[in-house]
């Protein structure tokens, strides 16, 4: 890797650093260096923005390989308190920044591969960061995560780990759920920036998955009861159902949290396997031995060309069942990932249009992206690759132009609906 320690600059198009670690002066960007020409955005179109966000992407991978290359030396000659002080002096960090950037910068440091694809830009910062604390919590397959670093999306890479880690553990996964049911923790504290009360807390995904659940209903009973023409935002609406959980545990509909996990069943040994939660977050067999026992069991074979998953145009809204199916189907929003509680049931061919309530017809979409679809007319596709449904924004039908014609308030009128 190299030793050349770098810095950004957006004014125009200069070498970064020479390789005595000082700006250089002379034009075009030395070998090892990292470089971004300076443009005028504005004069840009969509496409070219997006080329430019990738650019700026590699660079600051580079970059981030650079800072962690400078701060293992320096925690390597003096101590790791060293290092954290001069993060905090010559970056300015946080004193909480500067401690995970050294500790990550220390776990780098024995990850040759990891490092490398990082040096080279390959890689987001962040996905190696995931990689190095993996490697700390116990053994990983780092060549087949570096590889899915250079094409998964942050969230897609994280489960990716997860279940490298369930895989190549020695105890289906055990000793990490033990890990992290170790390390829960939560905060309550007063902001002294703005008197706002905070609570927080980090919990096992399984115990994670009951609160997240809990939370859910109760969001959606406020839902229901609210007055349409005056709704809260979502943050409001979980705000005020966490703290009625809280502050009024007995209010509301007396029900317990029903779970979704999911398991494979291998007919050959006749046994199951791949434990897993509703969004795929793999847990121990044994974990879901535990469950069992203190839960209401609902078989899950869902055949789609049922009655009871084909509901035509009787009813607008799905089922239970054909919900159920959705959550092990699509795991989340299929836009954004947004957890699949908080999502609803969207007919891909629109309700309105004539479509259907079939399970076919239907994917999981949370408010934000239910808006994306019907008011800024963000495609639903199915992707021919995974297999798995999306939406993403409209194609610009004017890419050449630097005005965003897929924007309501700018779209040309001749190309809505």
């Amino acid at each position: 890797m190299s030793q050349v320690v770098g810095r950004m600059s957006f004014m125009k198009s200069t070498p970064i650093s020479s390789y005595n670690g000082e700006l250089a002066d002379s034009g075009g960007c030395q070998e090892g260096g990292v470089c971004v020409a300076g443009v005028d955005v504005a004069g840009m179109s969509g496409d070219g923005l997006r080329n430019r966000l990738n650019e700026i992407g590699r660079a600051e991978s580079k970059l981030g390989a650079f800072k962690a290359e400078v701060l293992a030396e320096l925690s390597r000659r003096d101590s790791k308190s060293a290092a954290e002080r001069a993060a905090r002096d010559q970056l300015q960090s946080s004193r909480r920044d500067a401690q995970r950037d050294v500790e990550a910068a220390e776990r780098l440091s024995a990850l040759e591969e990891t490092s490398q694809a990082l040096s080279d830009g390959e890689i987001p910062v962040g996905h190696a960061r995931l990689i190095a604390r993996a490697a700390s919590e116990g053994p990983i397959d780092q060549t087949f995560l570096v590889e899915a670093a250079r094409h998964q999306g942050y969230d897609q890479f994280a489960k990716t780990l997860r279940h490298n880690q369930q895989e190549m553990s020695d105890d289906d996964g055990q000793s990490i759920h033990d890990r992290q049911h170790n390390n829960r923790t939560a905060r309550a504290f007063t902001s002294r920036e703005t008197g706002m009360f905070i609570l927080s807390g980090e919990f096992d995904p399984v115990t994670g998955a009951k609160i997240d659940t809990a939370l859910a209903i109760k969001e959606r009973e406020l839902w229901n009861a609210e007055d349409p023409k005056a709704r809260r935002t979502p943050q409001q609406r979980m705000a005020d159902a966490l703290a009625e959980l809280i502050l009024e545990p007995e209010k509301g509909k007396a029900q317990g949290t029903a779970l979704m996990v999911v398991a494979d069943y291998d007919v050959i040994n006749q046994e199951l396997i791949n434990a897993r939660l509703a969004d795929g977050t793999p847990i121990p067999m044994d974990e879901l031995v535990r469950l069992a026992c203190d839960a209401d069991l609902l078989p899950g074979v869902f055949r789609v060309a049922t009655q009871e998953m084909n509901l035509g145009r009787k009813r607008r809204t799905a089922s239970d069942r054909q919900r159920a199916a959705l959550i092990y189907r699509d795991k989340q929003c299929i836009g954004c990932g947004a957890s699949a509680h908080r999502c609803f049931a969207h007919h891909v061919q629109f309700w309105r249009h004539g479509g259907p309530t079939d399970f076919a017809n239907l994917v999981l979409v949370c408010n934000k992206c239910h808006h994306n679809i019907h008011d800024d007319n963000w495609p639903v596709t199915r992707d021919s690759q995974t297999d798995r449904w999306e939406t993403r924004p409209p194609p610009d039908p004017f890419p050449d132009c630097r005005v965003d014609s897929t924007r309501p308030f700018e779209r040309n009128p001749v190309l809505r609906n």
